[in-house]
């Protein structure tokens, strides 16, 4: 059974920075692909960055160069570090992992945490 747990979050002022993290408890599991999505009033759950096992990664196109994400395999967890901040990315913002379950992939995903940006 795999459990994901979101932390961080919360209001930052416009143009700063702020850094969301997630632990993954896989007992017994690995974790493939990890990363974050937001999903903002009136829009669709979109994806912010992704990283692989191997640590590839795959960022929207709008934080290139703005948000970094990183990942430690021994402790199964990831953070997602973000600077440069915009009104329009206040969302809720959601942990996403995958895991080889006997050959099978399944996909987990957080409870969600809140990032408000203001003027």
């Amino acid at each position: 059974q795999v459990q994901v747990v979101e932390s961080g979050g919360g209001l930052v002022q416009v143009g700063g920075s702020q850094s969301v993290s997630c632990s993954v408890s896989a007992s017994i599991f690995s974790i493939n692909d990890m990363g974050w999505y937001r999903h903002a009033p009136g829009k669709q759950r979109d994806l912010v960055a992704r990283i692989t096992r191997g640590g590839i990664t795959n960022y929207a196109y709008s934080v290139k160069g703005r948000f970094t994400i990183a990942r430690d395999n021994a402790r199964n967890t990831v953070t997602l570090q973000m600077s440069s901040l915009s009104p329009d990315e206040t969302a809720v913002y959601y942990c996403y992992a995958s895991a080889n379950v006997w050959g099978e992939l399944k996909e987990y995903w957080g409870q969600g945490t809140q990032v408000n940006v203001s003027s």
